[in-house]
């Protein structure tokens, strides 16, 4: 039990440190609210969101629902017009001086934002079904609970973290230029996966 326990921390870790459109947005976020409690909204929602797929891989749920094309393509196609809109939102945005109390990003759009990037976001669909659900195919009952409930904790830590060093940095920039770059930089890598699907969608066809 403690093998299955040890191997789900590991695996999620794994999985979750690489660069990508979801880390970057709660980083975001977290060192562009003006407050702290600006940020809950995106930690809330990237670390549910992560939770539903992770239950979903290891339940063997998403193996069929990606297995139908229409389905795969209309996922897709959401995802790549959602970022799209995404990454031009945030290339656009004005970071917020730690002086006023607006947010950056407003808490509905943090929480459509997060859950594009982690719900349409066919490379982070398929990490977690290729890695995270065939790797739960070694357990079962109490080994496959823990196994589970360890990737899922690993990811709620994680995103509470990152938006923490997020407001971290962001209390040292109080006049918003480290954030004027960072914003551009999220934007681009949240356009990379946009084109990332935009290619997965060509080969598709």
């Amino acid at each position: 039990m403690l093998a299955a326990l040890i191997h789900g921390i590991v695996l999620a870790f794994g999985l979750i440190l690489p660069l990508g459109a979801q880390n970057v947005f709660v980083f975001n976020q977290g060192a562009s609210q003006p407050r702290f409690k600006g940020a809950i909204p995106v930690i809330i929602t990237a670390s549910l969101c992560d939770t539903l797929l992770i239950l979903l891989a290891v339940l063997g749920v998403s193996v069929i629902v990606l297995s139908v094309p229409i389905l795969q393509t209309v996922i897709f196609s959401i995802g790549l017009l959602f970022l799209s809109y995404m990454g031009w939102s945030i290339w656009n945005s004005t970071p917020a001086n730690l002086s006023q109390k607006e947010s950056a990003i407003p808490p509905k759009k943090q929480i459509m934002f997060a859950m594009s990037v982690s719900l349409l976001n066919p490379h982070a669909i398929i990490d977690t079904i290729g890695v995270i659900g065939t790797s739960s195919l070694s357990y079962a009952g109490a080994e496959k609970f823990l196994f589970t409930i360890a990737c899922i904790v690993v990811s709620w830590i994680w995103f509470l973290g990152l938006a923490i060093v997020g407001k971290i940095v962001g209390n040292f920039d109080t006049e918003g230029k480290i954030l004027k770059v960072l914003n551009k930089v999220s934007a681009m890598i949240i356009w990379g996966v946009a084109l990332y699907i935009a290619v997965q969608m060509y080969n598709m066809f």
